[in-house]
């Protein structure tokens, strides 16, 4: 297992099983070549309209060629010229998408956000650095009697199991107070040890079956043997529980956040991790390390997907990048000062280092691509590290406590303060 936010992607160019269909789409919506997964949802073009003219050609490519495309992109796919730019909406029947660009600012139309950003907010600093900020709290992963299935858990010895979905929720609940107390309106995108979709694996079961079926495996096994079993991608169970805790689960958390919480900017909590080998026998590392995401650098591989290129392009016009960027890097400064921890160096092409702190990268991952507003996505703490594993056994407390020798606060206070210190710093800057 390796970091967290390991993103599978699961190949299935044409599904046409009505359970599926039933189950996750409206009977009409029974058209969906050349999605990422089963459960995307078909692009709606049209809904796109609305940002005709509110963008000047020169920021368009801007944040197409430094965000959201910085490793490059076919003209089969997008195409600009100075008025417009062409975004193929179905490959087979070659239709696209034409969205307008304003000539110059007189005609420039006003950016659609749906949320509010830091300049807009109202200027009532005497009841916090945050008034009226409206902030969504997600702690990644389930946790509970997940974990395992997760592959969020391991214990060593007679020692508490390390839940990562567990550690997360603490620190959601931790930080909330201390938000509000700043005039924020905070909530939870998860606030217990469980599901937010309501579906379980065994819902995906024919699913499962077609996506082994594409991939060429005709005739799959039903189970796996044990966590080590080299063929157990090839199990209806692997895939079904894939499409249960990193499909459907994600995927329910995005429309509570759009549909039902409607959030300024969502704060993704997580705890980081290095392989670690057997859950039971885990393998320790001297890395510790920290960085933050935001949503960007899709792969030309992902943007060949349909609901991939239209998730994209919305997260462009709306103007997210700018303002998460930004806020991204406030935290990650105070972060870095308050936990000591060098920034993690990916070794992989599928992102890019965005913003001046050197701790912020650019990563197309489901929640970031989804949640229709501003994002940062946390990865503090190698929890392998054996000094992060001691300070995970200490559990919360008041001060500081010796471990490994070093004088230590409670590593989910230090989280959250210095969560708390970047965006304080942050929203005061930008009311200046």
């Amino acid at each position: 297992m390796i970091s967290h936010h390991f993103h599978p992607r699961i190949f299935l160019s044409r599904w046409r099983l009505l359970f599926l269909v039933l189950l996750f789409r409206a009977p009409s919506a029974i058209a969906v070549d050349h999605l990422s997964n089963p459960l995307a949802d078909p692009p709606k073009w049209k809904s796109l309209e609305k940002y005709q003219r509110t963008i000047m050609h020169d920021e368009f490519e801007r944040l197409l060629r430094d965000v959201y495309c910085s490793h490059g992109i076919s003209d089969e796919l997008i195409r600009l010229d100075r008025d417009f730019a062409c975004i193929l909406m179905d490959g087979d029947a070659q239709t696209w998408f034409t969205l307008r660009f304003a000539r110059d600012e007189r005609r420039l139309r006003s950016a659609i956000h749906g949320w509010r950003t830091a300049q807009s907010l109202p200027r009532k600093r005497r009841t916090g650095a945050l008034s009226g900020l409206k902030i969504a709290l997600d702690p990644g992963h389930i946790g509970g009697e997940w974990a395992k299935m997760e592959e969020r858990w391991f214990k060593v010895g007679e020692a508490t199991p390390v839940e990562e979905g567990e550690m997360t929720l603490r620190v959601a609940k931790m930080l909330a107070p201390r938000l509000r107390a700043l005039g924020a309106r905070v909530s939870f995108v998860r606030d217990k040890p469980e599901p937010v979709t309501p579906f379980r694996p065994n819902d995906f079961k024919e699913a499962a079956r077609a996506v082994l079926k594409t991939s060429g495996v005709e005739s799959p096994r039903e189970d796996f043997e044990a966590a080590d079993d080299p063929l157990r991608e090839q199990t209806v169970r692997w895939q079904s529980e894939i499409l249960f805790y990193r499909t459907s689960e994600i995927r329910q958390r995005a429309r509570l956040v759009n549909g039902r919480l409607h959030p300024d900017l969502v704060l993704c909590l997580h705890f980081n991790a290095e392989a670690w080998g057997d859950e039971r026998n885990p393998t320790f590392v001297d890395k510790n390390h920290l960085h933050l995401l935001v949503n960007g650098s899709y792969s030309e591989s992902e943007l060949a997907f349909d609901d991939e290129r239209f998730e994209m392009l919305r997260r462009l016009l709306s103007r997210a990048s700018d303002e998460e960027i930004k806020i991204a890097d406030t935290v990650a400064v105070t972060m870095a000062k308050e936990t000591q921890l060098p920034p993690y160096q990916y070794t992989t092409d599928n992102v890019a280092r965005v913003g001046t702190s050197g701790y912020v990268y650019a990563r197309n991952l489901v929640a970031t691509r989804l949640y229709r507003c501003p994002v940062v996505y946390f990865e503090p703490y190698v929890m392998n590290n054996s000094e992060v594993f001691a300070r995970i056994q200490a559990g919360d407390y008041e001060g500081t406590r010796l471990i490994n020798g070093v004088e230590r606060p409670s590593i989910y206070r230090e989280y959250v303060e210095s969560v708390v210190k970047g965006l304080k710093e942050y929203y005061q800057t930008e009311w200046k």
